[in-house]
């Protein structure tokens, strides 16, 4: 039995620990949603940030693991909340409308098969495209012609085109995934560099779309590997190959996934950048490794048995979720979060060393995609 298999019963118990922190967070604080703080806890409020749909994938997942209706109608409810944000704009001029709605309005088409789910989640495609420039590309922030961000594009991108993807099959519409399709290529062209290491961003001219350079903006420095970006490209470009059948994507994710682990630390989990100096206050990061890992599993399901690399893959997340689940999983029933020590933005000086709400949804989709086959959301299941 491989050491993934020997893992079931304290997988089962890390569940259910984390659908009672969920169920606790929904009891105490409504319709409020997490946001990132430099405490050991969360800031209960207003949907009108980039991080809100992985608390209603929360509910969703919680919802598929138990049956438990309470956390159906708690994702109905806050479903009802990002229909009123896309009808008021609320603060939506980013490019992370499928991380707010393919894990709200998507993921309650998956589970519920509601029609007005799957519109809302169209909707928020449609508003996706608009963020399409014609210089080629798809701006990650701000309005059109930002003099800071109108040429750039970040690698999270890449786990917001699924969106997209699935638009194009539920509408017919190609033109959702000629744009995502572009974007991913654009991405694996300019955003992975040749040692299989990855900028967090990349600019290019508004106006001819030719490239200009790399850098960053969560990372340590411009030529440093930000580690939840190389955690977004592995899962990103998996995914991209599931919906494009395109073996570069498949294989850049497998390259990616490759560099993560041999740049681990010995306990098996990120610092926040691969390039980071080294010492005791060295921040870590516990949601690049949660998310890596659902990449790695994604990538697992795309490969045949005798694969050769698919022992050193399930080793790598066999390890990761050990180091999680031993070391870095909340214990006590008031922890608001699931995982603990996790990093947001180390340079700007927010969420250096706690909860992170997108650490802990791909901590429980890691955890039910391995115990229970549930794979998230972001694509139908056939």
């Amino acid at each position: 039995m491989n050491r993934i298999a020997a893992q079931a019963s304290q997988r089962l118990a890390a569940i259910e620990d984390a659908v009672a922190k969920v169920r606790r967070n929904l009891e105490r604080n409504g319709q409020s949603f997490p946001h990132i703080t430099n405490d050991k806890r969360y800031d209960w409020g207003a949907n009108e940030d980039w991080i809100e749909g992985f608390h209603t994938g929360l509910a969703w997942l919680c919802y598929e693991y138990t049956g438990d209706d309470y956390f159906r109608g708690q994702a109905n409810l806050q479903i009802d909340d990002f229909r009123r944000r896309l009808t008021e704009r609320i603060c939506l001029d980013h490019h992370d409308i499928g991380f707010l709605y393919g894990l709200s309005a998507f993921a309650g088409w998956v589970v519920e098969g509601k029609e007005d789910h799957r519109e809302l989640a169209i909707q928020a495609a449609d508003l996706l495209m608009e963020r399409w420039r014609g210089a080629g590309y798809i701006q990650a922030w701000g309005p059109e012609g930002d003099p800071d961000n109108g040429g750039r594009i970040i690698i999270d991108c890449l786990l917001n085109l699924p969106l997209l993807y699935w638009a194009a099959e539920a509408t017919g519409n190609d033109a959702y995934k000629e744009i995502a399709l572009k974007q991913a290529e654009l991405s694996r062209r300019y955003l992975v560099r040749g040692d299989d290491s990855s900028y967090h961003t990349f600019y290019f001219d508004t106006a001819s779309g030719e490239p200009i350079r790399g850098g960053t903006h969560q990372g340590y420095n411009d030529g440093s590997t930000w580690t939840r970006g190389q955690a977004w490209g592995i899962y990103g470009f998996a995914l991209s190959y599931r919906y494009t059948g395109k073996a570069e994507f498949l294989e850049t994710a497998k390259r990616l996934a490759d560099y993560f682990i041999r740049h681990l630390p010995e306990d098996g989990v990120a610092y926040w950048d691969f390039h980071a100096p080294l010492g005791e206050n060295t921040s870590r990061d516990s949601s690049a490794s949660a998310i890596a890992a659902c990449g790695m599993l994604e990538i697992l399901t795309h490969l045949p048995e005798a694969d050769h690399g698919r022992q050193r893959l399930e080793a790598a997340v066999s390890r990761t979720m050990d180091a999680l689940m031993n070391g870095y999983a909340t214990v006590g029933e008031e922890a608001e979060g699931l995982l603990d020590h996790g990093s947001y933005h180390v340079r700007g000086g927010l969420g250096l060393d706690g909860y992170m709400i997108w650490g802990d949804y791909y901590y429980l989709e890691a955890l039910l995609r391995l115990e229970r086959g549930i794979p998230g959301y972001w694509y139908e299941r056939r």
